[in-house]
């Protein structure tokens, strides 16, 4: 079943949890596409979705949770007719995003830390943390043209 997301009033709000193991991203991946495929998001969308909420639960598992397997990420997405917003949140101790470094300064370029968080804020439409950092908001504005 699919839906035409201009022609409906859609809302759709589940979660899923998973491990702290990166071999579960590709649950995350799976889900993200499944969502595409019955929504019909735009190409755009999809690739925007997929790479910041893949990197957002990456940085989950890695960073917040430090890999350990028994410490969960909890994954909530909404779907509305007008948008896709995901909340993705570690059981970690928490960071300060503001401490991160812009990785695109002179000073930064050669540092790894920071480039999730830079593509994550440019591919999303909006970000916010929240809980000390614990949880990562996402948010995607879907294409409203009638051009489908």
């Amino acid at each position: 079943m699919t839906f035409n997301l201009k022609m409906a009033n859609i809302h759709v709000e589940n979660s899923i949890s998973i491990n702290s193991e990166i071999s579960k991203v590709a649950e995350v991946e799976a889900l993200i596409d499944n969502q595409s495929a019955m929504f019909k998001f735009d190409d755009d969308v999809y690739g925007k979705l997929l790479l910041a909420v893949v990197e957002a639960v990456n940085n989950a598992i890695v960073h917040g949770n430090k890999s350990d397997s028994t410490k969960k990420v909890d994954i909530t997405y909404i779907i509305e007719s007008d948008f896709v917003e995901y909340r993705i949140t570690d059981q970690g101790a928490g960071f300060d995003p503001n401490a991160i470094p812009d990785p695109t300064e002179l000073e930064n370029i050669e540092k790894f830390s920071g480039r999730g968080l830079f593509l994550m804020k440019n591919l999303s439409d909006e970000m916010e943390f929240s809980d000390n950092g614990r949880t990562v908001r996402l948010k995607f504005l879907l294409n409203t043209n009638d051009n489908l």
